[in-house]
């Protein structure tokens, strides 16, 4: 077997590996996506409700933002 033939069967393993692993990724469903969504949402809300906080301690000890 020649150079040619040796890249070319490694060229279709290559390939066949990239179908196979492209094939495989799960795919996200409505559940997911909300899921993710609602893991936004309390992250935003996490870091509001620190942002309070801190304005409170800062009020509390007399400093003004």
């Amino acid at each position: 077997m020649g150079k040619s033939g040796k890249t070319r069967r490694a060229a279709l393993l290559v390939g066949a590996l990239l179908v196979g692993i492209v094939g495989c990724q799960k795919q996200e469903g409505p559940a997911e996506k909300a899921g993710k969504d609602v893991d936004k949402a309390a992250e935003k809300v996490g870091q509001q409700v620190e942002k309070v906080g801190n304005s409170i301690q800062d009020a509390a000890k007399g400093d003004k933002k």
